[in-house]
């Protein structure tokens, strides 16, 4: 059980790095990762962001609730691209993104697409991958 498990999780971390990286293609001015080692710095920043939106992520969103409520829930994009910054600084060069409003977009897009990864492609593999 563990190890699928472990699998269930690669084969996760390995779609939302392909997604990262189309959307860096997609929006190259805004979001760049380096092509290096066949992918490793996307998937590298898959899991620090993976990391940081199991770690620190719930405690900003706790703390900043009432401006999140105050907002609309508006304030929650600006903690997505806080996420995106915060791994821009531990990757450094590997991983730059530029700007305020288009990495809002670019946070909504992720959001968007690794939910639809879920849904559709990742829980069909792991339900025939459980048979």
């Amino acid at each position: 059980m563990k190890i699928s498990k472990y699998l269930d999780w690669l084969i996760r971390m390995i779609g939302s790095a392909l997604i990262l990286i189309a959307v860096s293609l997609v929006f190259n001015d805004t979001i760049y990762i380096d092509n290096s080692y066949f992918g490793f710095w996307g998937l590298a920043a898959v899991v620090i962001i993976f990391v940081l939106n199991k770690t620190v992520k719930p405690v900003v969103v706790w703390l900043t609730l009432p401006l999140t409520a105050l907002t609309l829930g508006l304030f929650y994009l600006v903690i997505n691209v806080l996420i995106l910054k915060v791994t821009d600084f531990i990757l450094m060069s590997h991983f730059d993104i530029h700007g305020i409003i288009m990495p809002c977009i670019v946070s909504i897009v992720l959001s968007l697409m690794n939910t639809i990864m879920d849904k559709v492609i990742t829980n069909n593999i792991i339900k025939v991958k459980n048979k």
